[in-house]
């Protein structure tokens, strides 16, 4: 009895090397372990000791199944041991970053899992865009990890300083900003706060920002693919083509991830991200107002002082209003779902005040 409870002490210790949070075991002599990449074929998966393939129970190929319930990069999941392995669970997921999928359906992709920090990788090249930066803020707000901002290729511009400024007065105070050079493994000490021991973090970022050569640069080692960006654009290759979890030598668990041109809203977000713009709807005169050329209009008087700028006033506009035609879309969804019953939308649409 006592070697067996050795052996779940030492088990549970590689676990927590790789991220796992629980503090119980599966029984029935499956075995406990990480989703670490997903192919066509099958499943790469981490036990804390080695590297091993798995295939899905039959369960999750069901025509029809909602994706978000198969396994999905850093999942934990319970395998049953067999030639191959097969995953029969997937254990509760303590964080989701997930965006909606492309397309006129409605279909969550979920991103990664159980991870502490999203680091958004933006090149201050013809790639840095801090509307899109916004978005993926809005994206994590809900996922329950932080994200961490981070800029390179500062050698490309001769104002960053001014840009980095800008930028900072976008984002909430609590929203870490650390520019590097993703090349240098001196500048990438920034990110050892995020990436202790047992800590996982995912990387996201536009193809050509810089995340293949920041994750060699970390891991200490040319394992990533890299390739040079387009000069007319800064836009690069999909030099990563799949998600995949890494040990670092740090002792934390970094996931790469290809590009992403599309970051559509869920529908679901909270967009705090823009509280205070929310803030000075609700001290306009009028409860109605369309914030145009109504008297007593906070917002107006907020662009005409520079305490708001308009790029700022119009990327609220647009994610809000992408966020009540998903949520639009989702509530028609689970009401077919749910045989017509109503359900409780999770926000109110613009203008829903003056019909309180």
């Amino acid at each position: 009895m006592q070697t067996a409870a050795m052996s779940d002490a030492e088990t549970m210790e590689r676990l927590r090397r790789i991220g796992w949070r629980g503090d119980a075991l599966p029984g029935d002599g499956r075995r406990l372990a990480r989703v670490v990449a997903q192919h066509r074929a099958g499943y790469e998966l981490h036990d804390g000791a080695s590297l091993f393939g798995a295939q899905p129970d039959g369960r999750f190929l069901k025509r029809g199944l909602d994706p978000s319930e198969r396994p999905v990069v850093g999942d934990f999941v319970e395998v049953e041991n067999g030639a191959p392995p097969h995953i029969v669970q997937v254990r509760p997921r303590r964080t989701v970053l997930s965006r909606a999928a492309a397309g006129e359906r409605y279909e969550r992709q979920l991103i990664a899992t159980n991870i502490d920090y999203v680091l958004v990788l933006t090149g201050l090249d013809g790639d840095f865009n801090p509307s899109r930066i916004e978005r993926y803020l809005s994206l994590i707000e809900d996922s329950g990890a932080q994200p961490v901002v981070l800029l390179s290729k500062l050698d490309t511009r001769d104002d960053a300083d001014e840009l980095i400024a800008e930028l900072r007065e976008r984002l909430p105070p609590a929203t870490p900003i650390h520019p590097l050079n993703g090349k240098d493994p001196a500048s990438a000490t920034v990110l050892a706060p995020y990436l202790k021991p047992g800590d996982s973090a995912v990387l996201v970022g536009s193809s050509g920002a810089g995340k293949s050569t920041l994750t060699n640069t970390l891991l200490g080692t040319a394992k990533m693919a890299t390739a040079a960006v387009r000069s007319r654009d800064s836009r690069g290759r999909h030099t990563t083509t799949h998600r995949a979890l890494l040990s670092l030598p740090s002792g934390g668990c970094l996931i790469d991830t290809p590009g992403m041109r599309e970051l559509k809203l869920t529908g679901e977000e909270n967009l705090d991200l823009f509280a205070d713009i929310e803030a000075l709807a609700d001290q306009c005169r009028f409860a109605d107002c369309g914030h145009g050329s109504e008297p007593g209009c906070a917002v107006q008087i907020a662009l005409d002082n520079g305490d708001l700028t308009p790029d700022r006033w119009r990327n609220y506009l647009k994610l809000h209003d992408e966020r009540e035609e998903q949520a639009a879309t989702l509530e028609a969804r689970l009401r077919r779902q749910r045989g017509g019953r109503p359900i409780d939308r999770p926000h109110s649409p613009r203008g829903q005040r003056e019909r309180d």
